[in-house]
């Protein structure tokens, strides 16, 4: 019996399309600089093809703290919601500036319960009412809602609805 190489037997030029998930086993990403090209490809298309702010294509690198794995945003209310494992709100943003544990209280009571929590639990991440931004490549999209909604701020001061 003989053993041939794997090259024998596969090739990625004979391949049409390549698929990748985080698991590494094709290659090591480059989280930084894999997080900017998603960042900017779709912060490009929604300027350059939907007419958004062009200051959604300016980043500084503090701009990346925001990004952080389990972010859930609200639809509903603009707000991007870390959770606990019960479901209660550990921090919040409306958009990208951080709301104070005063303005979450107010936005979600005294408990901070998030009121969605059980479908989120259920419904593995997909909703009218919300998103979870639950891999590394979410995180750009994270950062870009938060932008957006600030950018929607920016040019109307009245508090947006999202869920009309």
């Amino acid at each position: 019996m003989s053993f041939n190489t794997m090259s024998e037997y596969f090739s990625l030029s004979d391949c049409d399309v390549i698929g990748f998930d985080l698991d590494h086993t094709l290659c090591r990403y480059h989280l930084k600089e894999t997080s900017r090209l998603i960042y900017e490809s779709f912060a490009r298309y929604l300027v350059e093809h939907k007419g958004y702010d062009k200051d959604l294509l300016n980043l500084t690198p503090a701009t990346w703290d925001f990004c952080f794995k389990g972010l859930v945003v609200d639809l509903e209310d603009g707000n991007l919601v870390k959770l606990a494992e019960d479901g209660t709100v550990l921090r919040a943003t409306h958009g990208t500036n951080d709301l104070s544990t005063e303005e979450i209280i107010k936005h979600y009571g005294p408990t901070r319960e998030w009121k969605h929590f059980n479908g989120l639990s259920t419904s593995f991440t997909r909703s009218a009412k919300y998103y979870l931004y639950d891999n590394y490549f979410d995180l750009p999209g994270a950062l870009l809602c938060g932008r957006v909604v600030d950018m929607l701020h920016k040019v109307n001061s009245n508090m947006i609805c999202f869920h009309q």
